[in-house]
């Protein structure tokens, strides 16, 4: 390539990869959009450039696949557009540092060619997807699995391999192209790439038959062992400045939609995160007896969020972000949201932004919570994450090792508007039911709302903006899958493979 080429490649194959993630998955492009970036590496003639070149690429990268954040930004936190752009891309330069790392690690792998190469990239891109996930309390959006998710087979495989192993799969089937039809004629050895891209396209079918066992697969399960859920979406959005009318407009409406849910005694009706906003829990007369009316005239079930009230050893109050299961007779339990958002359920270090502004409703006031709890709903054990956790795959394993019979994860989305970002959420709820084997129940706000089934697969939802009512009947699992014995264990696999392949680079020069 010319010397200038590489880098006007670069922004462009990052915007390649960002549109495998946007509102409908793809099934054909996630197999070629990181062929570009594996070219890059061949083109690099240092790796300050690779570094350089793949910075560029996740620069672009996030840039297009999560440019709501700005005006999330301006919209709710109030910043000025300008401003709200500057943090859009401070952040896409701190999450290009990881691809950028992966370049700089990865190009005399690549230079070296055959199978270190192809078993060497994927696990380095794997391992450093699993840091991004945990430094500086984790970043898990996007990652190269959800690109697959519309790939026949790659779903399923997640209960064996986890979102960890079948990224592995996708990077390495994009390396097997690009090696195979690199720009250098003498590094052309089609014999390896292509003995990965048949392992892929072997594993995928038999995964799809064999993964997850028969039966119990949403409204495919046994009459006798099922029991009916309702998940509620009203349609109600942030408000920028708070409108009583507005709030109660709303209120009312979810009102009416959840009397209309609560059609059948012992139906689990669920409410999204905020839903009941501004009234909360305990403190609100009016939320208290609608509840009350509402479980005893119906003897239905009902899943809402709230904030919690605890006084700390200290004597000074203590919030969690927490959900409820009520039932006759009051709450018969709760689970305190553990992984709280940074900058918005509160400040990391905040004696040193002190000039951030609160970007959501009591921002900086929550505490996370030491402890899981399942919420037990007949001879059901539910399992709760709370919109930003469901993106943790080890997190959710944990509460199936706890014993959670069912999935719930309840969200406010309407800071997004109607964007890709609900839709990037919603994969990732859909590849935590696929993990665990576990029927998943998503309550949206303003949507995606969804039924997904232990395989992945979504059986009813609603779309952005809509309001109704789910329903449909539900029987949990109690095997663990795999992945959920040892989510650990892909990601312990490939960093060990990635050093390996990058110290064994380092002694065998092409």
């Amino acid at each position: 390539m010319r010397s200038s080429a590489p880098w006007l490649l670069a922004p462009v194959a990052g915007a390649l990869w960002a549109a495998c993630f946007g509102r409908e998955p793809l099934a054909v492009a996630p197999w070629l959009a990181l062929v570009p970036l594996f070219l890059l590496l061949g083109a690099a003639r240092s790796r300050l450039a690779a570094f350089g070149l793949g910075w560029l690429h996740g620069l672009a990268f996030w840039l297009t696949s999560i440019p709501w954040i700005a005006p999330t930004l301006e919209t709710f936190g109030g910043l000025p557009a300008w401003l709200a752009v500057v943090l859009l891309v401070a952040l896409a330069l701190y999450l290009g540092l990881f691809t950028a790392g992966f370049a700089a690690l990865g190009s005399p792998l690549w230079q070296r060619g055959g199978w270190p190469a192809l078993a060497g990239l994927p696990a380095l891109w794997v391992s450093l997807e699993v840091l991004r996930g945990w430094l500086f309390t984790g970043f898990t959006w996007n990652l190269a699995a959800y690109a697959w998710t519309a790939v026949p087979g790659a779903l399923p495989l997640a209960a064996w391999l986890g979102v960890w192993g079948v990224g592995l799969l996708a990077v390495a089937a994009n390396a097997a192209v690009a090696f195979a039809f690199g720009s250098r004629p003498g590094r052309r050895r089609a014999r390896p790439a292509v003995a990965v891209l048949l392992a892929a396209l072997l594993l995928l079918p038999l995964a799809g038959r064999f993964a997850v066992p028969p039966g119990r697969l949403g409204p495919e399960a046994e009459l006798a062992t099922s029991r009916p859920v309702r998940i509620v979406q009203p349609a109600i959005y942030n408000q920028v400045t708070y409108d009583p009318e507005v709030a109660r407009a709303g209120y009312e409406r979810l009102l009416r939609l959840s009397e209309q849910a609560c059609d059948l005694p012992g139906a689990l009706v669920v409410w999204p995160e905020s839903a009941a906003w501004p009234f909360e829990l305990g403190r609100d007369p009016e939320l208290d007896r609608g509840l009350e009316a509402l479980v005893e005239r119906s003897g239905c079930s009902l899943l809402l969020n709230s904030t919690r009230r605890t006084s700390g050893p200290d004597g000074e109050d203590r919030y969690f972000n927490a959900v409820y299961l009520i039932e006759r007779g009051g709450a018969a339990g709760h689970y305190d949201k553990r992984h709280l958002v940074p900058f918005g359920e509160y400040v990391p270090l905040a004696g040193v932004f002190t000039f951030i502004d609160r970007l959501a409703r009591s921002a900086g006031d929550y505490s996370p919570a030491d402890e899981i709890r399942l919420l037990p709903w007949g001879a059901e054990q539910l399992g709760a994450a709370i919109c930003f956790e469901v993106t943790f795959p080890g997190e959710v394993a944990d509460l199936v090792q706890a014993g959670a019979s069912v999935l719930v994860t309840v969200t406010n989305d309407a800071w997004y508007g109607d964007t890709a970002a609900p839709w990037q959420h919603f994969q990732a709820a859909r590849w935590r039911a696929a993990e665990t084997r576990r029927p998943m129940l998503r309550a949206a706000i303003t949507g995606i709302s969804g039924v997904i089934a232990p395989d992945g697969s979504v059986r009813q939802s609603l779309g952005v903006g809509e309001a109704g009512v789910l329903r449909a009947r539900i029987s949990g699992r109690r095997d663990l899958s795999p992945f959920a014995r040892a989510p650990w264990a892909v990601p312990a696999a490939a960093g060990a493979l990635a050093l390996f392949a990058i110290v064994a680079s380092r002694r065998s020069r092409p």
